[in-house]
């Protein structure tokens, strides 16, 4: 799946799905315009619409008011994110970009021991459900 490219607010219903996991139009629409004085229906619609057709939303129609969830996890969504980006960047190589979070402390201990435990970890065959990690 290629990276899809989300606009400020698409990214904003997204986050709310992420958060609070199914969640109608309407609640979508509460949270994120709690305040408006016209419906801003219309317009959250139009996000879900493009969210769908981007493959980052589900839509559950087995009830009479539809329900929406994230159809990736954040941490898929990111993932796709840095690859998209390391590819234009640096030719698909992360490397360049671990050296800079380590060189700039960006990273914290637990998330650098998690990084070692990953490196680590025997390579799994590729093939028969094994994506290898690394």
């Amino acid at each position: 799946m290629d990276a899809p490219t989300l606009t400020n607010a698409e990214l904003a219903v997204l986050e709310l799905l992420w958060e609070h996991g199914e969640l109608t139009a309407r609640q979508i629409r509460e949270h994120l315009y709690p305040d408006a004085e016209k419906s801003q229906h219309g317009t959250v619609q139009r996000f879900l619409q493009s969210l769908e057709e981007k493959g980052c939303v589900l839509r559950d129609t087995s009830l009479p008011v539809h329900r929406f969830a994230a159809a990736l996890s954040r941490e898929a969504f990111a993932g796709l994110q840095l690859e998209s980006l390391t590819a234009k960047l640096t030719g698909g190589s992360l490397a360049p970009l671990l050296t800079h979070l380590l060189e700039e402390k960006k990273l914290s201990r637990t998330e650098i021991a998690r990084l070692r435990a990953i490196l680590d970890e025997p390579a799994k065959p590729k093939g028969k459900g094994g994506k290898r990690r690394g």
